[in-house]
């Protein structure tokens, strides 16, 4: 059996241990006592229900463990089933319960919407309240009681638990970890180490060379003595719009919060290796969540308080967890930064990093929490600690439909970023980058309001792609991900990796999804052959640290170098009808005869770069790939030859109604190119990564089919919104979006199908689709609805 060392003896270490004692030789590292760390003062709040199907399906897995857990250790969790509710106090919070309330039904939970007279807990005043989500296994454990059952549970199947045990580093020999070395010297050998030590994971990781931008904060809570009348269970409340949240604690309550600009905390401090640390009373800073649950329950107001608590805890920068294997450094796996619900992710954390150690990749699709998602420079001490000004509070803040961060902005540039921002860019975020979401044309448009219905840039997204109907626009396209693949086996490489041919003369691209073992979409990808040698892998800005490590992993013992580019180069887009009349006029260079799918070197303003012709808009187009240092030349000569900027919001207004599926939504690990409609990209007759469960699937038939519907009802469509066909869930929206050149709204879905149904009778099947408490009809399409034959893209 393998040797895991997993680091940190707090919930989440013992949850991973208890999941793969008796199935690998385990020993956990605790530096102090067993939960000394944040796992023994968490609140205990076991909430099921989350805003997406996958963390959904994760967080739901608590409620099954925690009872058998008991069993099994032979003692008590404290787990009990409470019952709760989501409190809103702001009509436009309905949508976002609205929408999370169908997720939890389609998994069998049963939750339900209600007014303010449907909240049966005494003693609340809900003055103002508009409404809430009542969720009927919400629950509470008593975390350190949890550990101690994880921890008896564990060594009862043959893991080893040591504590008082420091870890001084990780072991790490050509990108591979091979153990821990102690605080004595002594080095333990593993075949796989997990880092599961919370605030105090970042360290240890940093000196590996491993990201992790996560952030100790103080977090505080209030115990109050016991008090009359309390319902027995009492229920778990949220009270969404100011923060906070309140529990029952044996005849007690138990209210803290998320609070903006949280108080940053110094792991490695004087104070960072006490155990069972409790940091001073800082009423300033709580005052805020107390008058809020006065307000709440005004029976506070007459309760003395037993304990005031102050604790560290552990938030990333963008307030998800970071989870599995390490881009960086293989053998290496994380579970941190919990965002302060460690206690109830034990359980879900702990199965699926303890199936992905031992089988090699995930047991379903966890990209919303891997680890490889995040920019590395985001884990810089400044930037994380700017990022606490609001990473603490959107916990419970409203998650508005498109919503971008403020604090820790400007994170990465590209070297055109002050034109676009002259140009009139109103920037959001792309995985770090800033990119221009709209460009605006007045002073009104330069901020817009969020909205859960229309979208007040939506007028801006058609005015900028209505250009392209006989003029040309540019688009930032530079934070692609970009790896140059270059050596004698390079072509091997690339065909393995490759589901399409790749094998083919210098200069064409093809565009190719790379799998894994199952046939799942592992990236989506273009690759460009430059040489007989030589590759250009371009893919999406979110996915490059994810990327890279696939290139990197499947490259050792193979005479082949992978090489980051992605910073060398500025890639502009030149979209529309009038794109070749402006290059031509930019160029000496032939333009016609330059069909679509390949690339060359040219020349544009009197700079060298590469254009190659592709389009994810759907039109006419080439995206130029030029140095940094010379890119402003040809932007400035572009812009003045009349080709206007386009944001990323109409680019993706376009992308869906071509029906064009982006990597993250509508294709992932768990979606196979036949499954998502992309079957023509597979090459049949070469042998590539995956293509054993391919054909398997063709030859069984497909039970999903990737959809795209027209919604005349016009609804906001977002993604994981269910898809009915009379009255059964049968399906969820991947992606959506109202069309800039069509005003349809459109949305992707993987819905369940016949083995042998053509598309045809897929189109004639009635559906509807589920969104913000309202289903709306929903037109299975044959064809994308803009340009379906694709002329004006190949033209």
């Amino acid at each position: 059996m393998a040797q895991i060392i997993i680091i940190g003896g707090g919930a989440i270490g013992l949850g991973l241990a208890y999941h793969l004692a008796g199935r690998a030789e385990v020993t956990v590292l605790e530096r102090n006592q067993l939960t000394s760390g944040t796992s023994w003062h968490a609140a205990g709040i076991v909430g099921p229900l989350r805003a997406t199907p996958n963390m959904t399906e994760l967080a739901m897995y608590a409620g099954k463990l925690f009872p058998t857990l008991e069993e099994e250790a032979g003692l008590s969790t404290g787990y009990r089933q409470t019952g709760g509710y989501w409190i809103a106090r702001e009509e436009v919070r309905m949508d976002e319960l609205h929408r999370i309330a169908a997720l939890g039904r389609h998994f069998g939970l049963t939750p339900s919407i209600v007014g303010p007279d449907g909240i049966d807990v005494p003693g609340l005043n809900l003055q103002g309240v508009v409404g809430a989500l009542r969720v009927e296994e919400d629950a509470n454990v008593n975390p350190v009681d949890l550990c101690m059952a994880y921890a008896k549970a564990s060594r009862a199947k043959g893991a080893m638990i040591r504590e008082g045990v420091q870890v001084e580093a990780l072991l790490v020999e050509n990108g591979t970890c091979k153990g821990v070395r102690l605080a004595d010297g002594t080095e333990l050998l593993a075949d796989q180490v997990a880092l599961c030590a919370g605030a105090w994971s970042k360290r240890l990781a940093d000196a590996a060379g491993v990201a992790l931008p996560l952030q100790a904060v103080e977090h505080m809570y209030v115990v109050t003595e016991a008090m009359q009348g309390l319902p027995n269970p009492y229920p778990v409340l949220r009270d969404l719009d100011r923060g906070i949240y309140v529990k029952g604690d044996a005849g007690k309550l138990v209210f803290g919060g998320f609070e903006p600009q949280a108080k940053v905390w110094d792991a490695y401090g004087p104070e960072g290796d006490r155990p069972f640390l409790e940091m001073p009373e800082d009423w300033d800073q709580f005052m805020p969540f107390m008058e809020a649950a006065l307000a709440l329950v005004p029976g506070l107001e007459s309760a003395g308080i037993q304990h005031f608590m102050n604790g560290p805890e552990s938030f990333t920068a963008d307030t998800r967890p970071l989870i599995g294997q390490t881009p960086e450094v293989d053998g290496l796996y994380v579970a941190a930064g919990m965002n302060s619900v460690g206690v109830m992710s034990s359980a879900g954390v702990g199965r699926v990093l303890a199936d992905w150690m031992l089988a090699g990749e995930p047991p379903m699709d966890l990209w919303e929490v891997e680890i490889a998602r995040v920019d590395p420079l985001a884990a810089g001490q400044a930037h994380i600690e700017t990022r606490m000004e609001e990473a603490v509070s959107d916990a419970f803040a409203l998650h508005w439909p498109f919503k971008q961060p403020k604090a820790g902005r400007g994170l990465r540039k590209s070297a055109l970023h002050d034109r676009w921002a002259e140009a009139g860019a109103h920037f959001g975020l792309t995985a770090g980058w800033e990119r221009g979401l709209w460009y605006a044309q007045d002073v009104r448009e330069r901020s817009l309001p969020y909205s859960v219905g229309d979208q007040p840039w939506y007028p801006i997204a058609c005015r900028e792609a209505a250009v392209m109907d006989a003029g040309a626009v540019m688009l930032d396209l530079s934070p692609f991900g970009k790896f140059d693949v270059q050596g004698p086996k390079a072509v091997a490489l690339m065909q393995y990796l490759a589901a399409g041919d790749v094998d083919v003369e210098p200069g064409r691209a093809v565009y190719t999804p790379m799998l894994n073992a199952k046939g799942g979409i592992e990236a989506d990808v273009t690759i460009t052959r430059l040489a007989k040698d030589r590759f250009r892998v371009t893919s999406g800005a979110a996915t490059r640290r994810k990327d890279l490590a696939w290139l990197r992993r499947h490259a050792v013992g193979r005479d082949v170098q992978v090489t980051d580019v992605t910073e060398e180069e500025c890639v502009i887009g030149v979209m529309g009808a009038g794109a070749r009349a402006v290059l031509e006029g930019l160029s000496s260079d032939d333009w016609w005869a330059f069909p679509f799918s390949t690339a060359r070197d040219a020349t544009v303003a009197g700079q060298a770069l590469r254009a190659t012709r592709v389009s994810f808009v759907g039109e006419l187009g080439w995206e130029l790939s030029v140095p940094a240092i010379s890119a402003g030349t040809v932007f400035d000569a572009l812009k003045e030859a009349g080709v206007r900027p386009m944001g990323h919001f109409a680019l993706e207004a376009c992308r869906i109604e071509k029906g064009f599926r982006a990597w993250g939504h509508d294709l992932g690990p768990e979606i196979t190119p036949l499954e998502a409609g992309l079957g023509f990209t597979v090459a049949w007759d070469t042998d590539f990564f995956g293509k054993d469960a391919l054909v398997t699937q063709k030859a069984n038939g497909l039970s999903h089919r990737m959809v795209l519907f027209n919604l005349p009802g016009h609804p906001l469509v977002l993604h994981d919104e269910p898809v009915l066909e009379e009255g059964r869930v049968v399906g969820f929206t991947t992606s959506g979006g109202r069309g800039a050149r069509t005003g349809l709204t459109l949305a992707l879905a993987l819905v369940e199908m016949q083995p042998g149904e053509t598309l045809a009778q897929t189109c004639a099947r009635q559906f509807e689709i589920e969104i913000a408490g309202q289903c709306y009809a929903a037109e299975a399409l044959r064809r994308p609805p803009f340009d379906p034959s694709g002329e004006r893209m190949k033209a």
